[in-house]
C-alpha cells in the first residue's frame, strides 16, 4: 500500500503548475471540494485526498494510536506532499483540517507555500479568556450522544453544522456524508477533534496564512477565527458574508474569490 493509495489521492489540473492541496473536515471526504477545487485547475496542480477512515481511503490503514491526535493526520499530509514531489504547496484545509495543515506546516515548513484555513479552531472548548464555542459539558454530551446513536446524531447535527435551514439539501448531503463514514472511526475522530487543544502550536507556524471565517458559525464562531489570525506570525483574516461551517458547499463562490484574491496579492508582492 502506497501513501497515495492509502489516502485516495486524486490529481487534476495543470501538471506544470504549483500544487494546491485540498483537505476535508470531519465526517466528510474530498467531494466536499467539488465546487471550489475546479476553479484552480488552470493555475495549479490540484491535489485531493481522503483522511484515513473517510471516503475512498484504505480503512485497513487506520490505527487508533496513530490517529489518536491530530499529529497523526498531519504526518499523513507531510507524507503525501513528500510522495508527490510537487514542491511547496498551497494547502487549503477546512475545519479540523485547517489545524491539521497548520501542524504539518509547523513540522515541515519547506513543503508549504501558503495556508488557507477555512473555519479553523485550535480548541473547541471554552477556556478562561478564550471562547471556543462550547462548554466542556456540551462537548461531553455531544460525544456521548454520538456513541449512543451515531446515525441519529448525524441526522440532528449535520443541518446545525451546515447552518443553512433555507437550503435543506445541504444539510442532507452532510448527513449522508457522516453516515457513509465508518461509525467506529468517526467516533474516535470526533474525540480527537473536539477534545484537541492546539492553541500553543499556532506560534510554531511560520507559513503565511489566509483565515476564512463565516460571519455566523456555531462550530467555530468569529472569535475563534480572530484568535487564529492574531496568533499566527503572518496571516490575513477575511470574514465571509456566509453562515454555517461549510462555506465550501454553501458559499463556494465567496471561498473561490477570497482565495484567488489572496494568491493574487501574494503574486503581486513577490
Amino acid at each position: 500500500m502506497t501513501v497515495l493509495t492509502r489516502n485516495n489521492v486524486v490529481l487534476s489540473g495543470n501538471p506544470g503548475a504549483p500544487a494546491m492541496v485540498f483537505a476535508h473536515g470531519f465526517g466528510c471526504d474530498q467531494s466536499m471540494w467539488r465546487f471550489v477545487a475546479p476553479a484552480f485547475e488552470s493555475t495549479h496542480r490540484v491535489v485531493l485526498f481522503d483522511h484515513v477512515g473517510a471516503g475512498g481511503s484504505d480503512l485497513s490503514a487506520y490505527a487508533p494510536q496513530r490517529y489518536g491526535s491530530l499529529d497523526g493526520y498531519a504526518q499523513d499530509v507531510v507524507q503525501i506532499l513528500e510522495a508527490l514531489e510537487l514542491g511547496p504547496a498551497v494547502f487549503v484545509g477546512h475545519s479540523v483540517s485547517a489545524m491539521i495543515g497548520a501542524l504539518a506546516a509547523a513540522q515541515r515548513p519547506d513543503l508549504f507555500d501558503r495556508l488557507v484555513l477555512v473555519g479553523p479552531s485550535p480548541r473547541y472548548i471554552d477556556d478562561e479568556g478564550y471562547r471556543g464555542g462550547f462548554s466542556a459539558a456540551e462537548i461531553d454530551e455531544l460525544l456521548e450522544t454520538m456513541d449512543d446513536n451515531y446515525l441519529g446524531w448525524s441526522a440532528f447535527i449535520a443541518p446545525v453544522i451546515m447552518g443553512n435551514p433555507g437550503r435543506p439539501e445541504l444539510g442532507e448531503e452532510l448527513t449522508n456524508s457522516f453516515c457513509r463514514t465508518d461509525p467506529a472511526i468517526a467516533r474516535r475522530f470526533a474525540r480527537t477533534t473536539f477534545l484537541s487543544d492546539n492553541r500553543a502550536d499556532l506560534a510554531r507556524v511560520t507559513t503565511p496564512a489566509l483565515v476564512l471565517q463565516c460571519r455566523e458559525d456555531v462550530i467555530a464562531p468569529p472569535e475563534v477565527g480572530r484568535y487564529v489570525h492574531e496568533h499566527l506570525a503572518t496571516s490575513e483574516l477575511v470574514l465571509l458574508d456566509a453562515v454555517g461551517h461549510c462555506p465550501n458547499l454553501s458559499a463556494p463562490d465567496q471561498v473561490i474569490d477570497a482565495i484567488s484574491a489572496y494568491l493574487s496579492h501574494v503574486a503581486a508582492r513577490s
